[in-house]
């Protein structure tokens, strides 16, 4: 596992290079969009929003003109990155720096999306679950939380694509940016969630997975 400072170091690296990603990631956060009901947020909270471009989609298309939007995200780069991409439509719209781990900091039942794309794959299992409990405190009765992440395969050669990365991240994760497949699924069960939809879906070779769970 990256440590938040290592994950901020190699993001910062990266920068609008994250967007290149897009060609295996569209197909899941196609799905959050389609089935999260973005349509009738008043707000939305995003954890680890990146460049912004997940983000900037959101408020052109789907949130409502009155609605308002929070990212946050440990690297300065992407934070950066993110406010110009999204400075249309502040101050509605607001992506701050944070030290990284579970935002224990937000205030409860101030939200009803909890966003977050292709982060989990970088937690460790106890910081998913940690994350988990947060975005039920933050969200209101009835609230969604939207996922989505690299996942383990549905085929011989997906399968095999995620071993490889999954061998990469345990020896040499920054190369991977930190992330590895993992499936969200047995963790929102743990937790006092409703599924609502849950699909794999295979890009390139790359699996994803996209989970919409409603909270209880």
């Amino acid at each position: 596992m990256l440590s938040p400072l290592e994950a901020r170091r190699v993001y910062d690296r990266i920068g609008s290079l994250q967007d290149s990603q897009a060609f295996y990631e569209d197909r899941a956060t196609e799905l959050l969009l389609r089935h999260g009901a973005f349509g009738s947020a008043e707000a939305v909270f995003e954890f680890g929003c990146g460049t912004g471009r997940f983000a900037l989609r959101l408020l052109r298309e789907c949130l409502p003109p009155e609605s308002r939007y929070r990212g946050v995200d440990v690297s300065p780069q992407m934070v950066h990155l993110a406010q110009q991409r999204l400075a249309h439509y502040s101050p509605r719209a607001a992506v701050v720096l944070t030290e990284g781990g579970p935002p224990v900091g937000e205030a409860g039942g101030s939200y009803d999306r909890f966003l977050s794309n292709y982060v989990f794959d970088l937690l460790s299992e106890e910081d998913i679950r940690s994350t988990l409990r947060e975005a039920r405190r933050m969200l209101r009765p009835g609230g969604l939380l939207c996922l989505a992440g690299l996942s383990t395969g549905v085929g011989p050669l997906s399968r095999a694509v995620a071993g490889v990365l999954s061998w990469v991240q345990a020896h040499r994760p920054s190369a991977v940016g930190g992330c590895r497949p993992i499936d969200l699924l047995p963790f929102v069960r743990e937790s006092d969630w409703d599924v609502r939809f849950h699909q794999k879906v295979v890009a390139f070779t790359v699996t994803s997975e996209a989970l919409v769970a409603q909270r209880c």
